[in-house]
Parts: C-alpha cells; structure tokens; sequence
C-alpha cells in the first residue's frame, strides 16, 4: 500500500472519529449550559451580573463564577459565593457531572438540599456555608466519596449527622457548626483518619466523646465541639490527637477532671475548657505546651488549687483567662518575667489572695488586665505604670490598700479605669488620672478616697462617657470643668462630702443618661440649664438638705 492510499485511508478513520468528538463535546457543553441556565431562571436577588453575563449566547466556560476543564471544556468549578442570592437549590446542578467544586457559601439559599447532588462522584469540595438551607443533613452525601471539604455551616440543618459520612473516607474539612443539630455525635466520623479540621460547634449535640476518639486521628489540626450539649469525660485519649493546633470544648456539661494528657499536645496553639462542670486542679502539664497562644479555663467554679506556676513560664501566651473558678493561693513574684506576648489576663473572680507581684509591670504588652473580686492584699505596685499598652484596668472589690499610684497617669491608652469597692484604698485622686485622654470610662467608686476633684478634671478626657465617684469621702466644690466632658452618659458624684453649687455648666453635658449627686453637702438652686439635658433618663438630687429654691420647670 502506497503512502498517499494510506493517508485517505487514516483521514477516512479520522474525520467521523473527530466529528464524533466534537458532537460529544458540544452535547456535553449544551448540558452543561441548560442545567446553568435552569439554575438561573430558579434563584432571585440582585443578579444582573448573572442576567447579562450567563447568556445562551456566550460559552459557559466564559460565564462568571464558572471554571472548565482544559481538555473536555466541561464545567469542573462553580464559585458564586457572596452573590446575595436568593432561592432554592434546584435538581439540575446534579447534572453537572464533571463538577469538583461547588461554593454557594454566603448567599440565601433556603430549603432542602436536593437528591441530586448525590450525584456529583466526581465532587472534590462542597461549600454551602452561610445560607438558610434545611431540613436533615442527608444520608446521600455519603455517596460523594471523594469529597475532601465539607462545610455547611450557619445554616438550618436539623435532626442527627448521618451515619453514612464515614464513606466519605478521603474527608480533610467537615465543618457542620452553627445549625439545629441534635443526638450524638457518630463515633464513626472519629474514624476518617484523614480529617484535619472538624467543626460541629454551636448545634445541641449530646451524648459523651468516644475514649478512643484521638486513635484514629492522626492528622487533625482543629477540633471545635463547644456550644453544644455534651456530657462525661474529656478522654484522656485527647493527648493522642498530636498534630491538635485549636481545640475548643467550650459551653458543654463535660465532668470529670481536665487530663494530664493535654499536656502532650505540644503543637497546640488555642485551648478552650471554659463553661463546664469540670473539677479539681488545672494540671501542671499544660506548662509543656510551649507554642500556646491562647489559654481560656474560664466559669467553672470546681476547678480549685493553685494556679501552676508552670502557665506563667509559656513564653508564646498572648491569652490568659481562668476568671470565674475557685483559684487559690497566690500569684507568683516573677510572673511576667517569661510573657513578653503576653495582651490579655482576666483572673478576676476567684479566691486569690497576696499581693499584685511588681513584676507584673514587666508584661509589656498587656492590653488588658483583670484581678477584680478576689482577695488580694498590699498596695497596687507602681510598676502598674510602665503597662504603657493597656486599654482595661480592673482592679476593683479585693482588700487592697494605700494610695492610687500616681503613675497610672502614664497609661496614656487606658480607656476604662476600675478600682471600685476597695474601703483600704484612701489618698486623694491622683491629678494624673485626668490626663488620660483616652479614657471612656473611670470608676473609682465605693472606696475611701478623700480630697477634692482637680479642678481641670475635664480638660483633658474628651472621650469620657462614665464617671463613677460615689460612695467616697470627696470635699470640696464640682468643678465648673465637670461641663467640658461632653461625651458623658453616666455621671455619679453621691454619697461624698461635696460643697458649693451644682455649677450651671452641667448643662452642657447633653449626652447625659444618668446623674446621681445625692447625699452630699451641696447648697443653692438646681440650675435651670439641666433643662438642656434632653436625653436624660435618670436624675438623682436627693438628700441635700441645703439645696433651695424651686424645681426648675424645664425639669
């Protein structure tokens, strides 16, 4: 056979070959643009880009949020997430069926998830997050065995998670949190080795965590189970989890202790138990825990016992809060020598007793900083002052005593201020405290505090909407500066030894809600101008008994 009879005889073989191909290709194209096109014409919201952009017209694969193969030119990704659609998912995207990526996340999607996207074999991630989807999570997607993202989160899904998502035997993100779950968790889901992040926070599971639920895990990362309904024990299997970076409990009704075992997950950034019912002592252990960055061990009035030294020696902490539980003893000298990251600490709430260490100033980079309502005792350490970062100070309801340390005046960032309730904490307030010019809120009520207010209180705190001074042993006049506050809600001057007049520029003070400036010693007329005070909601002047003249009418 001569070259150019073999040439016709291949083109012949060639050409029905090649129309065939392209008639395939151009009928998958078409099926692909018709089940596009019916999920158009079935959703609503503002979609023109969608109404002018997908057109019969145009190829799919040019279509907004939509992405082809190279080779077959067949839908492989539709991504129409934060769209602000409105619909029902409709049956036809199952046609779809070389699709690996489906995103409606942050839409308005409502109703059931419909049967036919079980048929989508091909599906690598599924995300429907931030919708108002319904209805049982079905047992179908248990068929999409190659899928390795599922998130569904912030929905309404009801009823039990299925059984049938063990199959999905390749999963790395099953994130199911903040729907209307209930029943137990399967034990199965604990099985997928493969998963790295599991989500199914804020639902109403119950039922208890499986002893051996860290066995089978080997790769996971996120565990976030809080918010839910939860009982028994915290497994001391957990420590078998050792590639954990967060791990969340939070708000369940575990008992029990908190196992030794958490110290053995040493890849762990973020640790939530708080919200429980918990008891005995916080486990030395979790000073092995040198990367963590976040510690909350927070309202669980069974976890007693000292706090173990070894916390303080965790040189990544940023975050520390076991407020609200029974903690004992004191709190060690050199606290802040070894936290330089260390921004928030809320012990308050407990039963702590000793002094404020004066290396407490050494944390830097505190921004917030809690030790109300304990025991504590001595004087607040000057050192308080060199804290040039914070933004909160609470310090208030302990047995306390001395003087307010002048140096608070250095915390030119405070913007609340609260030594309240503390009867051994006298001396006069300190004139720094006015240059504060970010404060919001300064409460130094209930003390023993005497002297005089300085007489530019106001100069200098625009920002100031609380001022909370009752129950002290103030003298002297209100300063006519007390009107230069203009952004004060709530102004509490009773239960002091305060002279004079109410001066009239408390009139200016027209954002004012509340103000108390009863039992005091005060004399003259009640100012006609707190007539100005048009959202007032409160007013106290009572008890002065050299206060005169008649209730001005504007009142």
């Amino acid at each position: 056979m001569n070259y150019k009879t073999c040439f016709h005889l291949l083109l012949a073989l060639f050409i029905p070959c090649f129309v065939l191909c392209m008639a395939m290709t151009v009928r998958n194209l078409n099926s692909d643009q018709f089940a596009l096109l019916e999920f158009k014409d079935r959703i609503g919201g503002p979609q023109i880009v969608l109404a002018d952009n997908w057109t019969a017209s145009t190829s799919v694969c040019n279509w907004i949020g939509v992405s082809c193969g190279i080779l077959h030119k067949r839908v492989i990704a539709l991504n129409l997430t934060s769209m602000n659609l409105r619909g029902t998912i409709p049956p036809h995207l199952g046609n779809l069926s070389f699709l690996l990526s489906l995103d409606l996340s942050s839409n308005h999607f409502y109703g059931h998830l419909p049967k036919e996207l079980g048929q989508l074999h091909r599906l690598r991630i599924l995300q429907l997050s931030y919708n108002r989807l319904n209805g049982e999570i079905p047992s179908w997607l248990g068929n999409l065995q190659r899928v390795r993202r599922l998130q569904m989160k912030n929905n309404y899904f009801t009823d039990t998670i299925p059984e049938t998502l063990v199959s999905i035997s390749n999963l790395e993100i099953l994130n199911l949190g903040l729907n209307q779950l209930s029943g137990q968790v399967p034990s199965s889901i604990f099985n997928i080795s493969s998963l790295k992040i599991i989500i199914l926070s804020s639902n109403s599971l119950s039922g208890s965590l499986p002893n051996d639920m860290c066995q089978h895990l080997p790769k996971l990362e996120v565990l976030y189970l809080h918010s839910n309904e939860l009982s028994g024990n915290i497994p001391s299997s957990m420590g078998k989890c050792s590639n954990l970076k967060n791990l969340s409990l939070s708000l369940n009704q575990l008992t029990g202790i908190i196992p030794r075992s958490i110290g053995n997950l040493t890849q762990l950034r973020e640790l939530y138990l708080g919200f429980n019912n918990l008891e005995g002592q916080i486990p030395e252990e979790i000073g092995n825990l040198h990367g963590l960055e976040l510690l909350n061990i927070q309202a669980i009035k069974g976890v007693t016992g000292q706090i173990p030294n070894s916390i303080f020696n965790i040189s990544s902490l940023k975050t520390i809060v076991l407020s609200n539980n029974s903690l004992l003893g004191s709190l060690p000298n050199d606290m802040c020598q070894h936290l330089p990251k260390l921004e928030v600490l809320y012990l308050h709430s407990n039963e702590l007793s000793g002094n404020i260490p004066s290396s407490m100033g050494k944390c830097s980079n505190l921004k917030n900083l809690s030790l109300s309502l304990n025991q504590l005792t001595g004087i607040i350490p000057r050192s308080i002052g060199n804290l040039t970062q914070l933004r909160e100070l609470y310090l208030g309801f302990n047995n306390l005593e001395g003087q307010i340390p002048e140096e608070i005046g250095n915390l030119l960032g405070l913007e609340l201020l609260n030594i309240e309730a503390i009867k051994g904490v006298t001396g006069q307030i300190p004139t720094s405290v006015s240059n504060i010019s970010s404060s919001k809120t300064i409460d130094l009520s209930s003390n023993s505090l005497p002297g005089s207010l300085p007489n530019d209180m106001c100069q200098h705190l625009p920002k100031l909407e609380g001022l909370y001074l009752q129950s002290n042993e103030l003298s002297g006049n209100i300063s006519s500066s007390m009107g230069k506050c203009s952004n004060l809600n709530n102004l509490s001057l009773s239960l002091n030894q305060l002279t004079g007049i109410i001066p009239r520029s408390i009139g200016n003070l027209t954002q004012l809600r509340e103000l108390y400036l009863g039992f005091n010693n005060l004399e003259g007329q009640i100012p006609e101008e707190i007539g100005n005070l048009h959202g007032l909601e409160l007013l106290n002047i009572q008890a002065i008994k050299g206060l005169t003249g008649q209730i001005p009418t504007l009142i």
